[in-house]
């Protein structure tokens, strides 16, 4: 057993770590799309007077495109922007977008995901994503791995990471208990939800931050990449 895993089930008390469910991340975790993302985030904010760089695209992704504009609203005016306004911007951020080429897999996704199926444990995805077509994407590029009613997309919820709601919703989809799932994150607001919602929060680094961004937020454990996941896997996933 891992020793970040040891000091998670100390710390919370629990009797034992018993895993039935795996919480992935979507943008940056399975998909390489965070580069697209950020700079699609970038031009419409430009677009619409914001100072708003690839630093801040990454900082703030896991929230949903609506916090994500309130929170510049916020910041440059004092208040919230109306409806319209954000739908304006993310129409706007949406274009930019879809101009892009479809992203890759992270590499090695596919592989940690057939491993995890392997082991007979829910697979779960856990996104502020509100892509009417997102099973369909994962089908596509991940045959085989989920299913529709274990999901947690941006449709599902009311506030959206950071908030611990996206998780304390899988767990309840789940139908598991906090000592038997594990978060598998890439983002700080994502794994401060992870964390927040009481779980062993896996943070992989797989962008432009600076890692001490998720060791900040309260990552239990901190991977460069997908593979170092993989070759640590059995003392996680057992």
């Amino acid at each position: 057993m891992n020793l970040q895993l040891k000091k998670f089930i100390e710390k919370n008390n629990f009797h034992q770590f018993d895993l039935k469910a795996v919480f992935f991340d979507m943008d940056g975790v399975l998909f390489d799309s965070m580069p697209l993302h950020a700079e699609a985030w970038v031009k419409a904010m430009n677009d619409f007077g914001f100072e708003f760089s690839l630093y801040d695209a990454y900082m703030n992704e896991g929230r949903t495109g609506e916090s994500t504009i309130d929170e510049m609203f916020v910041k440059k005016y004092g208040h919230a922007a109306d409806q319209q306004t954000k739908q304006k911007i993310y129409d706007i951020k949406a274009k930019y977008f879809n101009e892009c080429p479809a992203p890759k897999q992270i590499s090695d996704a596919f592989e940690l995901l057939k491993m995890v199926k392997a082991k007979g444990l829910q697979i779960f995805v856990v996104t502020g994503s509100a892509q009417i077509s997102l099973l369909d994407t994962l089908d596509k590029n991940f045959p085989n791995i989920f299913e529709k009613d274990k999901m947690v997309t941006a449709f599902d919820c009311k506030i959206g990471k950071p908030d611990p709601e996206p998780y304390l919703l899988a767990l309840q989809k789940a139908g598991v208990a906090k000592n038997q799932a594990v978060v598998v994150e890439n983002a700080p607001l994502g794994v401060q939800s992870g964390v927040a919602a009481g779980l062993f929060t896996i943070g992989i680094n797989t962008g432009i931050l600076r890692p001490e961004e998720l060791e900040k937020e309260g990552a239990n454990i901190i991977y460069p990449n997908m593979k170092t996941l993989i070759e640590n896997f059995d003392e996680i996933f057992f």
